[in-house]
């Protein structure tokens, strides 16, 4: 396809928004993703290999659990029991529930199997945490192969037993993180005690915690709880924590299930990692965006996260205790479990994913980073499967997030202004989930973004028209504020959807047919479309990932582009089918998929490799032109700089 000259006219052309000479136009040429800088995939071990430890085990706890003998028998630390009568509500099982375990919320024993390192240390320290399941079922020992993993690794990791809030209560996650509080405040005092088997083995100052599930959320609201003095819905209980919480790991989880102060829990100032299976049988949407989304940073701070889609994992594969039934004993007559990953294929993406990031954010080995922005570079390493990655760390600064107002012309600096052309759909609203878990009845993903589609031809033409364009222009003076340079990259995140508008009106042909008719209709609603006039579609065949051009302007009006393709796959959405019965699936949820954003991320060395006269320091506006994909949709959010950290130099992944 040949780009013909774009123009970004009134109202807001770019040339005015810019005051530079280029007659209200930018000249672009064919984005070709082979000219964008190529690299290599990563030259390290792969994390998920057994390290140079051997792996000891034990168990603390009370010493007197009814149904568990290790937690009775065979502890090596004896622990307290610790009152969650405040947190915790049995509800009309207490009778029962009580009958069963023996004790009550008010005498909580403090549980769990450790792996741990056949050296003296001091080590990092890591909790696990399950979510609900059969209370009977116990859920602490599924999670072994990271125990295994880890110990041989260099880490002390604690499997937590909850059991005992299992089942068919609600709203206990707040008993759940801080029950993971309590478990630290016993782990400070093991490391304190000369006598007791980790005297100085833990590194206290490097702590992390993951959860699975309901577990998922408990970390997260522990890491908001470790920071607080009181417990917020009722201020009499008080909390004295304050640990050194530097990573949290949510898998599959569910968030909501508790709301602190009737709201979700502010989080902010930890490295976090989330990642969730597209055939989730449980939590059947991705809650975990919304913890990344609310996640902050403080200002100069050395912190990422990162959300990672695994396309075929379920809920329970990842705990060996929970399987394949993500909804009980009866899954197989519910569940279409034919597709799924193999158990070991999805935890290997578990082994890989977790001890590369603890090895960096616990133990400040950033060789894996580029994992997290791409999962491209470590492809031999992990099963073969499509995955959509989400990134942000602690430098990026926002040009647009569209959370900030209702105009659709400003972005979310000062002074940043936004224009499109050509564009049948420009708009700004909220990304949804495929649907709401049991634990909230919102389906949102609590996140606006930009939703943009166009069609670069015109009706009743075999002319093409000008591509769509959408720009981000900055104000004179802040590429300097924000120390923009070669070293910054330029960040969004960019999801694409199968809707294709139909063809434009030629604003210069002559008006034919009248006012109003059918065909006229016809032509208003886009039902046209270019596939239609093509004769349609099979509704199997898959359609090919979008292309497109970035653009870089500077103060001077130099423009650099490379294609954003060079940089990640487009991926239209990844089909779902959850249910065996596909009337069912289609009653239950709204699509057959869920949009989830991928990152990108482009130095803008890149556009000075492209054009050696474009000055990355007085960066001016950002384009999107469409011009590689005749039609289509996407979504946009979170355009912004950031700071090349070093840690990604070393690794760029092949492109095209």
């Amino acid at each position: 396809m040949t780009l013909r000259q774009v123009t970004l006219a009134a109202p807001i052309a770019v040339a005015a928004a810019l005051g530079i000479a280029c007659a209200g136009s930018l000249e672009l040429t064919p984005s070709d993703a082979a000219t964008v800088l190529a690299g290599h995939h990563l030259d390290h071990p792969n994390p998920a290999l057994p390290g140079p430890h051997d792996v000891l085990t034990l168990y603390y706890g009370s010493g007197t659990d009814r149904n568990r003998p290790e937690y009775r028998d065979s502890v090596a630390i004896v622990t307290e029991t610790v009152d969650a009568s405040g947190l915790v509500s049995l509800g009309a099982s207490a009778k029962s529930r009580n009958s069963y375990w023996g004790f009550s919320p008010d005498s909580f024993p403090i549980n769990a199997r450790v792996w741990y390192p056949d050296d003296p240390g001091p080590h990092p320290l890591v909790l696990v945490v399950h979510g609900n399941h059969n209370m009977r079922d116990f859920s602490d020992p599924g999670y072994d192969w990271l125990g295994e993993l880890l110990g041989s690794r260099g880490y002390i990791l604690a499997s937590v037993d909850m059991n005992f809030i299992n089942g068919g209560i609600r709203e206990e996650n707040d008993g759940r993180g801080w029950l993971l509080l309590k478990h630290l405040q016993e782990w400070r005092r093991f490391n304190d005690d000369p006598d007791g088997p980790f005297h100085n083995r833990v590194d206290m100052g490097n702590i992390a915690l993951i959860g699975h599930s309901r577990g998922g959320e408990a970390v997260a609201l522990a890491a908001a709880f470790n920071r607080l003095t009181r417990y917020p819905d009722d201020a009499s209980l008080e909390f004295d924590f304050g640990f050194d919480i530097r990573s949290v790991i949510s898998i599959a989880p569910v968030d909501g299930q508790y709301l602190p102060a009737d709201r979700r829990a502010p989080l902010r100032d930890f490295n976090y990692l989330v990642f969730h299976g597209s055939h989730d049988g449980d939590v059947t949407s991705f809650h975990g965006l919304r913890i990344f989304n609310r996640l902050q940073f403080a200002s100069g701070s050395d912190m990422f996260k990162s959300a990672v889609y695994v396309y075929r994992a379920n809920h329970g594969q990842w705990n060996t205790v929970w399987g394949a039934h993500d909804n009980g004993p009866r899954s197989p007559r519910i569940l279409a479990l034919d597709g799924l990953l193999p158990p070991e294929d999805q935890r290997e993406f578990g082994r890989v994913f977790v001890s590369a990031f603890l090895d960096i954010t616990l133990k400040g080995d950033d060789r894996y980073r580029p994992l997290f922005r791409d999962h491209r570079v470590a492809g031999a390493w992990l099963p073969k499967t499509m995955y959509i990655t989400r990134f942000m760390d602690s430098s990026f600064r926002p040009l647009a997030d569209f959370e900030e107002d209702i105009d659709v012309t400003t972005g979310s600096a000062p002074g940043v202004t936004l224009h499109g052309t050509d564009f049948s759909t420009w708009r700004e609203g909220r990304l949804d989930l495929r649907s709401s878990n049991r634990a909230t009845t919102s389906s949102s993903q609590l996140n606006q973004a930009l939703w943009l589609a166009w069609n670069n031809s015109y009706r009743g033409s075999d002319d093409p028209a000008p591509p769509a364009a959408f720009t981000f222009s900055l104000p004179a003076g802040l590429a300097d504020e924000w120390s923009v340079g070669p070293e910054t990259t330029l960040e969004m995140h960019v999801g694409a959807l199968d809707d294709e508008p139909g063809p434009r009106e030629d604003p210069d042909a002559e008006e034919e047919g009248g006012e109003g008719g059918e065909e006229g209709d016809r032509d208003r609603s886009g039902r046209d479309s270019r596939e239609d006039r093509q004769g349609g579609r099979d509704d199997d065949e898959e359609k090919p990932p979008l292309q497109l051009t970035v653009a870089a302007i500077d103060a001077d009006g130099d423009t650099a582009r490379v294609g954003l393709t060079g940089y990640g796959a487009l991926r239209r959405p990844l089909t779902i089918r959850v249910l065996r019965r596909r009337d069912i699936e289609d009653n239950r949820f709204a699509n057959p998929w869920e949009l989830i954003l991928q990152h990108f991320s482009i130095p803008l060395g890149d556009f000075a490799a492209d054009n050696p006269a474009f000055d990355p320091g007085t960066l001016r506006a950002v384009a999107l032109v469409f011009d590689g994909s005749d039609a289509g949709t996407v979504v946009v959010d979170d355009v912004g700089v950031a700071q090349l950290h070093p840690g990604f130099r070393a690794a760029r992944v092949p492109t095209g």
